[in-house]
């Protein structure tokens, strides 16, 4: 059981449900089934197909793009205008996956009006189904005005690749009682707000494990442990396809990289 977390890949039942549209009341009975939920990255048509037809439950539209698809030096740059591009492009691959994209750094941050008028365009733009924001107790307010129009939120806390310069690189977070205590009083405060589940990202095993006891929805790890309600990956970085680096915690299935260029040559 503890290998859905670090390959994403679903069971033979897990597919056969995947037949019919992915909501999330499917979500929360796997989440209550104690069945962890798979979430996978998608950039374009083709990557979007390939989520559909591995039967992942949850295709996430995520800034990681701005990265593995558009060679930016992090995911800060990208743009609305960038987003909806490529949400467009996924949601016409992926037909039965539960579809989320990630607000863009900038894109929620001013204010929840501007949030909400970001998330709507996501919503009926893009044909995304709901949204994923960074941000913990201080995000609260922005994520209840969204949750509250009936746009679902997919929380992020832990480590937050958009704030990453101010957290001082990519690190662990964390690692002390007090910033583990933090990242719980977040995640309370992301669950009021309404979101339906929880990014935990790079923090240490004990505490995702924690955060996922004390909570009533799911939790989808990212370097946090098999103690989550689930895992999410970055396509590029499972398949060998990103040239720059593999996380510790994402286990390479293939080096695509030098599978193309051999093919090529």
């Amino acid at each position: 059981m503890s290998s859905r977390y670090y390959s994403a890949v679903p069971s033979k039942k897990m597919i056969k449900s995947a037949s019919k549209k992915i909501t999330i009341s499917h979500l929360y009975d796997l989440y209550k089934s104690n069945v962890p939920i798979a979430v996978m990255t998608a950039h374009d048509y083709p990557s979007g197909l390939f989520v559909e037809k591995a039967g992942i439950e949850i295709c996430l539209v995520g800034d990681s793009l701005s990265m593995v698809a558009l060679g930016y030096q992090t995911t800060n740059p990208i743009t609305m205008e960038e987003m909806l591009h490529h949400c467009k492009a996924v949601a016409r691959g992926a037909k039965t996956p539960f579809l989320v994209c990630d607000m863009p750094f900038g894109s929620y941050e001013t204010s929840p009006t501007d949030a909400l008028k970001n998330a709507i365009r996501l919503v009926k733009e893009g044909s995304m189904e709901g949204v994923k924001i960074e941000g913990g107790v201080e995000m609260a307010e922005t994520i209840k005005k969204i949750t509250d129009t009936g746009i679902s939120v997919l929380g992020h806390i832990g480590l937050m690749p958009q704030r990453q310069s101010s957290l001082g690189g990519y690190r662990v977070q964390g690692k002390t009682a007090e910033k583990a205590f933090k990242i719980l009083e977040d995640a309370f405060a992301l669950q009021e707000s309404g979101c339906f589940a929880i990014v935990l990202e790079a923090i240490p095993e004990p505490v995702g494990t924690i955060i996922t006891k004390k909570l009533r929805i799911p939790t989808i790890g990212i370097g946090a442990g098999n103690g989550t309600s689930g895992q999410v990956l970055v396509q590029q970085d499972v398949l060998g396809v990103y040239d720059q680096f593999v996380p510790k915690f994402c286990k390479q299935y293939v080096d695509l990289d030098k599978i193309i260029v051999k093919a090529l040559d």
